[in-house]
C-alpha cells in the first residue's frame, strides 16, 4: 500500500507581517457618481465633500485598511456608486516624523 500523504505548507509566514497586511495612514479622494445631500455627507465625518460636475468628491486621511473599508460599506449601505479610490499621498509613519500621534490621529 502507497502512501498517499500530501505535505502541506502554511497559508502564509508566522511571524507579524504588518508591512504586508495594514495599509497606512494616507490622504484619499473617493469620486461617487451624483450630489450627495446632506444626512448622506454625516456618515462621512472625516472627509471634505466637493461638487465636480454631477460629482461628489469625498477627500480624507483614512487612519488604516479597516476605516478605509468602513468608509466603502458606507457607500455600498446607501446605495452610492463609486467611480474612483484614489490614495493621493501617503501619510507620515513615526519613523518619518520622528513625532507620536495626536489625538485627532496626525503624525506630530
Amino acid at each position: 500500500m502507497r502512501d498517499h500523504r500530501i505535505p502541506a505548507l502554511p497559508a502564509h509566514h508566522a511571524g507579524p507581517q504588518h508591512d504586508r497586511v495594514a495599509t497606512p495612514l494616507g490622504l484619499y479622494t473617493i469620486r461617487i457618481r451624483g450630489r450627495l445631500g446632506a444626512t448622506t455627507l454625516s456618515a462621512f465625518p472625516s472627509m471634505a465633500s466637493e461638487l465636480q460636475g454631477g460629482e461628489t468628491v469625498l477627500t480624507g486621511l483614512v487612519e488604516d485598511r479597516s476605516a478605509l473599508f468602513g468608509v466603502l460599506v458606507q457607500i455600498e449601505a446607501f446605495g452610492l456608486e463609486l467611480l474612483e479610490l484614489r490614495q493621493i499621498a501617503p501619510g507620515p509613519t513615526s519613523r518619518e516624523s520622528g513625532g507620536e500621534r495626536t489625538p485627532d490621529g496626525l503624525w506630530g
